[in-house]
C-alpha cells in the first residue's frame, strides 16, 4: 500500500491530520490552517523543507505585523485589504521569502474576518504556523533512499562507456561501421538522471556532505564530453596502419576497465609506453601517413585527458 500510494503523499496525509489535531485539541481559532501550513511545508528534501518553513515563518510574521497596524489604524475594509497586499508582497519578496505569500494572506485574513487583533488573536495565529511547520519538518525526517538507484544509474552508465571503447576498438581494427553509437546518447540520459538524483540525496543531508555520487557522474559527464570528441576523430582514421592497431588494442582493454575502482594510474603507464613506442617507429613515408600519425597522436592525447579525469576522482569511500 506504501509503494501505491507515494511516501510523499502519505507524508503529507499524516502532516496535514496531525496538524489539525493538534491545534484542535488545544482549541485553536482557525485549527485547519494548521493543516494547510503543513501541506505547504512538506517538500521533496529536507534542506527544500527548511528553506520553505523558514521563508514561511519570516513571511507570517512580516504580514501579521503589517495587517495588526494598518487594519487598527486605517480599518477593517476591502481597500485596506488591497493595500496591504499590495505592501506585503513586495516586502517578503524583498527578503527572500515568497514561499510564505500564500500561508501569510491566509493568517491576514484571519485578522480581517475577526475585525480586531489582540495578543490571544496573534498568539493563536503564531501557534497555528508553528504547529503547521512543526509537523512538516517531522514527516520530513522520514526521505527513502535513492542509492540503490543510484548504484543501477552507475552500473548502467558504465556499461555504456565499455561498448563504446568496444566499438572504437573495433572500428579501429577492422572499419566495422555497424555501430549507431546509441550507447553515447543513453550514457548522456543516464548521467543526467544520476546527476537529478545526486543533487536530492546532498540536499537530504543537512548536517552531513555525502556528494560521492553527484562528483561521479560529474567526471563520467566530462569523460563523455571526450568520447564525443573522439567519434568523429577515429572514423577519419586508417585501419591499415599498424598504430591504429596498437591503439586498438589499447581500447579493447579500457572497455574491460570501465568500473567505480580508479585504475586511471596504471593505463596513464601503459599509455605513455604505448605513445613512447609510436614515437620510435618508422617515420612516415607519405603526407597521407603523417596525416594519420597525426590523428593518432591527436586520439591519444585525448584519451590520456580521459584517464587524467578519472585518476583525479575519489573513489567511493563505502567501498573502500
Amino acid at each position: 500500500m506504501f509503494n501505491l500510494i507515494g511516501y510523499r503523499t502519505l507524508k503529507t496525509a499524516v502532516g496535514a491530520a496531525l496538524a489539525i489535531f493538534i491545534a484542535e485539541q488545544l482549541q485553536l481559532d482557525f485549527y485547519v490552517s494548521a493543516g494547510i501550513t503543513a501541506i505547504l511545508c512538506i517538500s521533496v528534501t529536507r534542506k527544500d523543507s527548511l528553506k520553505s518553513s523558514w521563508q514561511r515563518i519570516v513571511a507570517c510574521v512580516i504580514g501579521l505585523a503589517l495587517a495588526s497596524v494598518m487594519f487598527e489604524f486605517i480599518g477593517y475594509h476591502a481597500i485596506v485589504l488591497c493595500a496591504l497586499l499590495l505592501l506585503f508582497i513586495p516586502i517578503v519578496v524583498y527578503f527572500n521569502a515568497k514561499k510564505g505569500i500564500v500561508t501569510s494572506t491566509v493568517f491576514m485574513l484571519h485578522l480581517y474576518t475577526l475585525e480586531q487583533v489582540t495578543l490571544g488573536i496573534l498568539f493563536n495565529e503564531i501557534l497555528l504556523l508553528l504547529i503547521g511547520v512543526g509537523a512538516a519538518l517531522l514527516m520530513n525526517t522520514y526521505m527513502p533512499s535513492n542509492e540503490k538507484q543510484m548504484r543501477n544509474t552507475q552500473r548502467e552508465i558504465e556499461q555504456c562507456f565499455q561498448k563504446v571503447w568496444y566499438e572504437y576498438a573495433r572500428f579501429l581494427r577492422g572499419n566495422i561501421t555497424d555501430w549507431s553509437g546509441e550507447e553515447l546518447i543513453t550514457a548522456s540520459k543516464k548521467i543526467d538522471d544520476g546527476l537529478a538524483n545526486a543533487l536530492k540525496t546532498s540536499d537530504n543531508h543537512i548536517f552531513r556532505h555525502d556528494d560521492y555520487f553527484y562528483h561521479y557522474f560529474k567526471m563520467r559527464e566530462k569523460q563523455l564530453e571526450i568520447l564525443n570528441r573522439m567519434l568523429p576523430l577515429i572514423s577519419t582514421l586508417d585501419h591499415t596502419v599498424v598504430q591504429s592497431q596498437k591503439i586498438a588494442e589499447f581500447m579493447a582493454e579500457l572497455s574491460k576497465a570501465v568500473h567505480p575502482g580508479n585504475t586511471a594510474i596504471f593505463y596513464l603507464k601503459q599509455l605513455h609506453e604505448l605513445k613512447e613506442a609510436l614515437r620510435e617507429m618508422e617515420l612516415p613515408h607519405s603526407r597521407k601517413e603523417f596525416e594519420v600519425r597525426s590523428e593518432l597522436f591527436h586520439l591519444l592525447y585525448e584519451i590520456e585527458i580521459y584517464l587524467t579525469i578519472k585518476k583525479k576522482f575519489k573513489p567511493d569511500p563505502k567501498r573502500n
